[in-house]
């Protein structure tokens, strides 16, 4: 869902291209194999989509980063992925599901370079627990961003998505399919993927 902005152009909902890549990280507790986004590189094929995973689970521990470890490595493999491709890194798209996501749009808020964001399930806050927001940081995420988000996500519920992403510093749209905060249907979720892109 599209957001204007007063006395200005309607803004875009898609990001810059072309986009040159992908760069997608997987949630808490989850590795780079997570079946949703393996089914979003096979719908995005031909376009190079690299599933990376946080130091810690490459090292065996379950537990997620704290926020600056994590933050840090979106910003390098990022950097890395752009290098690898032959580009700026304001031409590859970053995002991933839940924690994932919201590093990579913690990354983008403090200054990193992107085409825009893919957040999978983000989560605006704990489960049961609306008071405790993940939300500062959106008003300074610049970039064109997509949301995709089950219709029964105990992190979010859509009007509250709805609301939050409309603080976001960019244009914004709000994909909401069947499903809780692991939606079964990865092809609905990758479908919303692609078609987005596929606009830039």
């Amino acid at each position: 869902m599209p957001r204007e902005h007063p006395n200005q152009e309607p803004a875009p909902t898609t990001p810059p291209g072309p986009v040159a890549g992908l760069l997608l990280f997987p949630g808490a507790g989850a590795d780079r194999d997570h079946r949703t986004l393996v089914a979003v590189e096979q719908a995005l094929a031909p376009l190079p989509v690299r599933r990376a995973d946080f130091p810690g689970r490459a090292a065996g521990r379950k537990a997620p980063e704290r926020a600056p470890v994590a933050i840090a490595h979106v910003r390098a493999e990022a950097d890395r992925f752009a290098s690898d491709l032959g580009v700026n890194p304001d031409r590859v798209l970053l995002g991933g599901r839940s924690f994932g996501g919201r590093m990579a749009s913690m990354a983008v808020a403090e200054g990193q370079p992107a085409a825009g964001l893919v957040l999978l399930s983000y989560p605006l806050h704990p489960p049961g627990k609306p008071d405790r927001l993940r939300v500062e940081h959106l008003p300074d995420v610049d970039v064109p961003v997509l949301a995709v988000s089950g219709e029964r996500d105990p992190f979010g519920t859509p009007a509250e998505l709805t609301a939050h992403l409309a603080t976001l510093g960019g244009p914004f749209e709000l994909v909401l399919v069947p499903g809780d905060h692991a939606p079964r249907d990865d092809g609905r979720v990758a479908d919303a993927v692609a078609r987005w892109i596929a606009r830039a």
